[in-house]
This record gives C-alpha cells, sequence and structure tokens, in this order.
C-alpha cells in the first residue's frame, strides 16, 4: 500500500475517490469519541507529547491506502487509570466501523498507538492537562 494517494473505489457509473485526508478525519474522528481518550497525538515536540484536540483529528492519524483497501495508524493519549486494551479495542472497532460504512472501503488494520497519558494534576493550571510520555 502507498500513503497519501487518493483510493478509487470502481461503482457501475464510474470511480469514487477518496483523499487519505478523508479517511484520516473519518479515523479521528471514531477515535476520540471512544471514551478514555483524551485526544490524539501529533508525535513528540522538544520530549514531550503534542496534545492535538478536535482541531487537527487528522494529524494523530497515519491512513496507507491501497486500492480499495485502507490501513489506519492512530496516535492517542488515554486517560489516567483507565484500562488501555479496552480503549484500543473499542478504538480499533470504531474506526473500522466508521470507514467500512461511510466509504464502503475495506479495513484490513487499525494500530493504536499510546503516546501518552493524562495525568490529573493539582499544581497544573486549568484547562492545560500534564501530560507523560510513555516507552
Amino acid at each position: 500500500m502507498r500513503e497519501d494517494i487518493t483510493v478509487a473505489k470502481r461503482e457501475s457509473y464510474g470511480t469514487v475517490a477518496f483523499a487519505s485526508e478523508v479517511i484520516a478525519t473519518l479515523a479521528g474522528l471514531a477515535a476520540v469519541d471512544v471514551p478514555g481518550v483524551a485526544g490524539m497525538s501529533g508525535g513528540f515536540v522538544d520530549g514531550l507529547v503534542e496534545l492535538l484536540g478536535r482541531r487537527n483529528l487528522s494529524k494523530g492519524i497515519k491512513v496507507e491506502l491501497g486500492q480499495e483497501e485502507v490501513a489506519v495508524d492512530a496516535a492517542i493519549i488515554v486517560e489516567y487509570g483507565k484500562s488501555i486494551p479496552e480503549i484500543a479495542g473499542m478504538i480499533q472497532s470504531g474506526v473500522k466501523r466508521a470507514i467500512e460504512s461511510m466509504t464502503g472501503l475495506k479495513v484490513t488494520q487499525v494500530n493504536v498507538r499510546i503516546q501518552g497519558l493524562k495525568l490529573e494534576a493539582q499544581a497544573q493550571p486549568a484547562g492545560e492537562p500534564e501530560l507523560a510520555r510513555v516507552n
């Protein structure tokens, strides 16, 4: 599979093409709707995890597109104290269901990478979550 190309699904009267950004946004929306997900991770910036809210859903998502199939990698931040295996499973099934139902494409993989934990700290100013790097 290749990245960042448009995938086309053949229909009876022509083709329907999807940009990878569309698939990434669908996956991001499905992932952040899972209880226990604090947000998407845009990667490491100066050793700290960059926490992205709903504005940049596709930044924590990597999409690999084939002819009529797609594989997704999601990088997320999990709320401390939540069951990580349960959250990852709900993300995998939710992302698969969202993409397949809205596009008709077959989802071959949904890989979930936990980039950090959102810790509730009393010393942290309101509105700024403390993030812990998980290796």
